[in-house]
């Protein structure tokens, strides 16, 4: 008989890897944060106290942890998905295990243990954006946004230059670190390219990042795609609220261009190149990221 789980009834504690957990040859700490997919934790290694960052594949809509840890299928229903999603969440290990750069977070190791797979990250000491924006703790100016977002798609370029798309940037996966360089994280999205179109159990959707091809599973995808959502998160600092859905644009676009709305506040040059990233049609939006880094270096004198 397969074993019922019922989310009302069942102890919250056993959601999250308890401080002290010893997994592998790390301890954990404290939870960092946590998602649909996974969780993540600050761990530090027993043999030379290094802190880490890990990440464990636990999604809770297919799967529970036991009282001793275990993490299974909530039923024999979702067995079959939490399997496929646990091969997926290692492959991406490996793949990003292969993509080093100083704005990517930086895997440096993966393994298995209690019947799920754990990632390995740097430790790195920054602010995600989104929470950044929601404290109002920095003043949005153009040379935040430059400094940031120029290291931002120095990281997206080198993705981009080893035929890989991120598929779910936005600012609460990128953390903003002393200096205001930027880390791009999660990569759980990550798809190779060229490529003809998504599966549906792989389409990871962010409404406001998400451009229209993203939920079309027979549109391409490319460099295109993710730049996209750059440029909705730069227009979020702007504005301090989520651009609308790109369906819903689709259907009727009265999204202002930022160059219209805020034209007062900030350069031409920086809003226009923002505005591009957007465009609503794949087309329309610069095609790489030199593009768009050579319109964000266009300042007017």
């Amino acid at each position: 008989m397969a074993e019922y789980y019922d989310p009302e009834t069942y102890p919250k504690q056993w959601n999250y890897l308890q401080t002290g957990t010893i997994i592998d040859q790390y301890v954990i700490e404290r939870e960092l944060a946590h998602g649909g997919f996974s969780s993540v934790y600050l761990a530090r290694q027993i043999e030379d106290q290094i802190q880490v960052a890990i990440k464990e594949y636990l999604p809770r809509k297919f799967a529970h942890r036991t009282w001793n840890n275990q993490v299974v299928a909530n039923s024999q229903e979702t067995e079959a998905l939490f399997k496929r999603g646990r091969i997926l969440f290692f492959e991406e290990a490996k793949v990003l295990s292969t993509l080093k750069h100083p704005n990517i977070v930086e895997v440096i190791g993966f393994f298995k243990a209690n019947s799920t797979v754990y990632m390995v990250m740097t430790y790195d000491y920054g602010i995600t954006l989104n929470k950044l924006l929601t404290d109002k703790s920095l003043p949005i100016t153009e040379n935040f946004l430059l400094t940031l977002f120029n290291s931002l798609l120095a990281g997206l370029d080198h993705i981009h230059s080893q035929k890989f798309i991120h598929l779910d940037i936005k600012p609460s996966n990128i953390l903003v670190r002393p200096g205001n360089d930027a880390l791009l994280l999660d990569f759980g999205a990550i798809q190779s390219f060229p490529k003809s179109h998504l599966s549906k159990q792989s389409k990871i959707l962010t409404k406001g990042y998400s451009p229209i091809e993203q939920h079309d599973l027979s549109a391409p995808l490319g460099p295109w795609t993710d730049i996209y959502a750059v440029g909705a998160s730069m227009r979020v600092c702007l504005e301090a609220k989520t651009p609308s859905s790109a369906l819903d644009r689709l259907q009727q676009d009265t999204l202002i261009p930022v160059a219209k709305a805020l034209k007062q506040k900030y350069p031409e040059y920086l809003l226009k190149a923002i505005d591009w990233a957007m465009a609503l049609q794949p087309k329309n939006r610069p095609q790489s990221v030199a593009q768009l880094l050579k319109a964000l270096a266009d300042r007017q004198n």
